[in-house]
């Protein structure tokens, strides 16, 4: 029976390997490819295009769609992407917070009770975020909170997703004994947290902080459900009436080409996020730091 050489067993793992990424890199550029040519595209340009939807129109709209959208309605798209970025970022920051704390201590502290709390925090990671939002509206309209940010800002805080990975990364990568000489040497609960742990998890803190900007930025049921003026919308609830507005009808005004040119427009924040904070993505930052 003749034998296989070496070198084509090898290689067929890896042709496999990146027929995958292949096109798993179609799959993800695509639809983004199509957003930006639909962003350059007039109304008409979006239904009758010279050189069908993949490809871009006889006439660049981009400009004129962004001049459209400072002008439509006051220019309140603008307002709506201000909102995205405050409770995204502020709303980050803050369940970033939560998750680092509690991570923390779930990892490295021992209390009553200890098991049975993490026991909770991994089973809302089973309750879908949908399934809570109309519980959320009830108990936001009993205290007299809807329609304000914090009916946004204060369910955001909480990210049990968060709290699982800032606990398994300090339970992993922290090691005790750094904590311990830290103890020895004097210094207190805080001063061994914030100039001793935090430095070690940047990497988690970075990793959970894009993950609950982007879940935040993204939000949009519990904002539909709880928020009603529309000055206070997140971009993902106003371009979605833009929307609801241009399926109504021909007695409706057609804003296609703004909905297209402004869903492109607030992707472009978190590609920039992710761009800037990706060099704090290493690990290996504890190497050394331990005596043997």
């Amino acid at each position: 029976m003749a034998q296989v050489p070496v070198h084509k067993i090898k290689k067929q793992p890896r042709a496999f390997t990146v027929g995958v990424l292949v096109v798993a890199c179609i799959y993800f550029i695509v639809p983004v490819w199509w957003l930006f040519v639909a962003a350059t595209k007039t109304n008409s340009g979006l239904f009758f295009g010279a050189h069908g939807s993949l490809w871009f129109d006889k006439k660049f709209a981009l400009w004129d769609n962004i001049v459209a959208l400072t002008n439509y309605q006051g220019g309140i798209y603008w307002r709506w992407i201000l909102n995205s970025f405050f409770y995204a970022f502020v709303g980050g920051f803050l369940a970033t917070a939560v998750a680092v704390f509690a991570g923390y201590g779930f990892a490295k502290y021992r209390f009553r009770g200890k098991n049975l709390f993490f026991n909770i925090v991994l089973g809302a990671l089973m309750i879908p975020s949908t399934a809570l939002v109309i519980p959320t509206f009830l108990l936001m309209s009993k205290f007299g909170l809807t329609d304000t940010i914090w009916a946004v800002l204060l369910p955001s805080m909480l990210n049990p997703m968060g709290v699982y990975l800032m606990r398994i990364y300090c339970h992993e990568s922290l090691p005790d004994e750094m904590i311990e000489a830290a103890r020895v040497d004097g210094a207190n609960e805080m001063y061994t947290f914030f100039k001793v742990s935090l430095p070690i998890m940047r990497p988690a803190v970075t990793t959970v902080f894009l993950l609950s900007v982007v879940a935040a930025w993204n939000n949009y049921f519990l904002p539909q459900v709880v928020l009603t003026s529309q000055k206070l919308f997140p971009i993902t609830v106003g371009l979605t009436n833009w929307q609801v507005k241009s399926q109504a009808g021909a007695a409706s005004e057609q804003v296609w080409n703004l909905v297209t040119s402004g869903a492109f427009l607030s992707i472009v924040p978190m590609i920039l996020a992710f761009l800037f904070l990706q060099r704090y993505w290493v690990g290996g930052l504890t190497a050394g730091s331990v005596k043997a």
